[in-house]
């Protein structure tokens, strides 16, 4: 009589702590991945049931990382990079690109892009048709590329990967001074028309303060950059939260870290958590200008929230369960709750001192970092 056990699992993540916020769950759980989706989380899981396992002894296990800011427009944009090198390599699972594509290049995204990539990647639509192709010409330096009908015939053909509009504010390098504030409007228009979010790209814009600016998201939009040091911040002269950033928290206005290379400032940030007032999501703006530092990669980014305060517990979850609900992936993203997509990253939490820099160079010093050792996405190891 045999005692073989026949294999029930693809792979098994064995050994290790599950940090599942979305479940609440912290804990020794073992992962069972069966056909590219969670088949089982039990305290102990035989490893002869798995073909595969991963021995995660002493690390943690979490969900599949989201980032819900990159540029990964290789080959077209100047922003971008190679998603699977440098964002799944690194544990980011699925990342949303934040505007590369406009409406004459989205369909180029998809298919040299979207669809030849491991890494799951969703996108907003620029509403700049050109999307973001020149560090030379910005992409709403002639307000004609702000074309409301052309954003909705992509948003409508490309409705299973897009999840908004997205605008970039900035004067004289993006925006002409006769177009003003008519791009964050338009965008407005298209996003409503369409049913989908309106992501804003808001520092140093042709507005009288980000009030302005505030005024025009609601429920589900997105202001991204949260915590940058130049004009239009979340602070008032004296250094306080804003009234208007408060009350457009309070009717769903998400907030999220968008680092990237200028865009996150130590002060503003610390300021910022010293007055309750955290990031919805953590992002890392990666794109080929930052890829080398500060940004380096998402990891990086989280690390630097927990040299800022903030525990490891509520890391995890803003770059996990809270933008899973944010682009409504939550039923099957950010979490491994059985039948979720097969995702999962796991980490090796690091103690010593460790340097990081935000986007104007200044340097602190974080007593623990983040990295990734295996990552793990559809059942598959990379």
């Amino acid at each position: 009589m045999s005692d073989r056990i026949e294999c029930s699992y693809d792979l098994g993540i064995l050994g290790g702590t599950l940090l599942d916020p979305a479940q609440q769950v912290h804990g020794q759980y073992d992962v069972a991945i069966a056909s590219g989706r969670v088949a089982a989380v039990e305290p102990a899981i035989d490893p002869r049931l798995c073909k595969v396992v991963i021995d995660a002894t002493g690390r943690l296990v979490v969900p599949g990382l989201i980032d819900a800011h990159v540029h990964v427009f290789e080959g077209v944009s100047h922003y971008g990079i190679n998603a699977d090198a440098t964002c799944l390599a690194r544990g980011a699972t699925t990342v949303v690109d934040a505007g590369s594509a406009g409406a004459d290049t989205f369909d180029g995204f998809r298919r040299y892009v979207i669809e030849a990539s491991t890494t799951r990647i969703l996108a907003h639509v620029n509403i700049s048709t050109m999307g973001m192709l020149s560090r030379k010409i910005g992409e709403l330096e002639d307000i004609r590329w702000a074309d409301v009908p052309r954003a909705l015939e992509a948003i409508e053909k490309h409705r299973d990967v897009v999840l908004g509009v997205k605008v970039r504010l900035t004067k004289n390098e993006l925006v002409s001074r006769d177009a003003g504030l008519r791009p964050l409007y338009l965008a407005r228009q298209a996003a409503d028309i369409a049913g989908v979010a309106l992501m804003v790209h808001p520092q140093r814009a042709w507005a009288t303060s980000l009030d302005q600016i505030l005024d025009v998201l609601g429920d589900g939009d997105i202001l991204t950059h949260t915590y940058h040091g130049l004009e239009h911040g979340i602070l008032d002269d004296a250094g306080r939260v804003r009234a208007s950033v408060r009350a457009a928290r309070d009717r769903g206005v998400a907030f999220d870290v968008g680092h990237g290379e200028g865009s996150f400032d130590w002060n503003v940030c610390e300021r910022a958590l010293q007055q309750d007032f955290p990031p919805t999501t953590i992002s890392s703006d990666l794109h080929k200008y930052n890829l080398g530092g500060p940004v380096h990669d998402l990891v990086t980014t989280m690390s630097k929230f927990l040299l800022l305060g903030l525990s490891l517990e509520n890391v995890i979850r803003m770059v996990t369960a809270d933008p899973a609900n944010l682009i409504g992936r939550s039923d099957h993203l950010g979490t491994l709750k059985l039948g979720a997509a097969g995702d999962a990253v796991v980490l090796d939490v690091q103690d010593g001192r460790f340097e990081f820099a935000d986007s104007g160079g200044i340097v602190r010093y974080g007593t623990q970092r983040l990295v990734p050792t295996r990552v793990v996405k559809a059942g598959v190891v990379h």
